[in-house]
């Protein structure tokens, strides 16, 4: 490598650049393990399930990994693999939607019941109190809109830019600052209903 600095300390860009040009495997490595926690933190959130989101994390690096001369410079990385990983995401939802047809709408509100009942838990302990809140926040996010929720959780969770955010989804700057605000305010109204409910 003619860089003399170590694959770790290159900027993403470099480092897909040098996966690409030599099929360095520790490139692609570096790469994952960057990436592995924040893509599962936004899977999870928007699938709200560990064993699919682990699955769809996996063939997120695998899509990556098969196509990465796909990738073009101009684009920053994380948001092409962060494309990957939503559309992935939303295939599953699909998937999802076609099998439970049925059951979803009894189920999903049957669910909250029991979690929201028992206030025991949250008296002695302020981590089990975030916990709950936290879990409270999943559980509203997962009732929100599709559409509003991938752009919400990238915004809010992830952090990411408007116009990173654009460049994911392939929506115009407009369309995104919209949704977002749209996708807030559902979480708000689901959140007050929890919460006061």
């Amino acid at each position: 490598m003619a860089l003399n600095k170590k694959l770790s300390e290159l900027s993403d860009e470099e480092v897909i650049k040098n996966f690409q040009e030599t099929n360095n495997l520790e490139a692609y490595e570096v790469l994952v393990k960057r990436y592995k926690d924040p893509l599962m933190n936004f899977v999870y959130r928007f699938v709200g399930d560990r064993d699919a989101c682990t699955d769809i994390v996996q063939d997120t690096m695998i899509k990556f990994y098969l196509n990465k001369d796909s990738y073009r410079e101009f684009a920053k990385f994380s948001t092409w693999i962060y494309t990957i990983a939503g559309n992935l995401a939303k295939n599953e939802l699909k998937r999802r939607k076609r099998r439970n047809i049925f059951s979803l709408s009894q189920s999903s509100d049957d669910e909250w019941t029991p979690q929201i009942e028992d206030k025991s838990f949250l008296a002695p302990d302020r981590a089990a109190d975030s916990e709950i809140k936290n879990e409270f926040i999943q559980r509203a996010l997962l009732k929100v809109k599709p559409v509003y929720r991938e752009v919400v959780i990238l915004r809010d969770i992830q952090e990411l830019s408007y116009e990173e955010i654009a460049e994911i989804t392939g929506l115009s700057l407009g369309t995104v600052k919209s949704r977002i605000n749209r996708g807030r305010n559902q979480l708000q109204k689901l959140l007050k209903t929890i919460y006061h409910g």
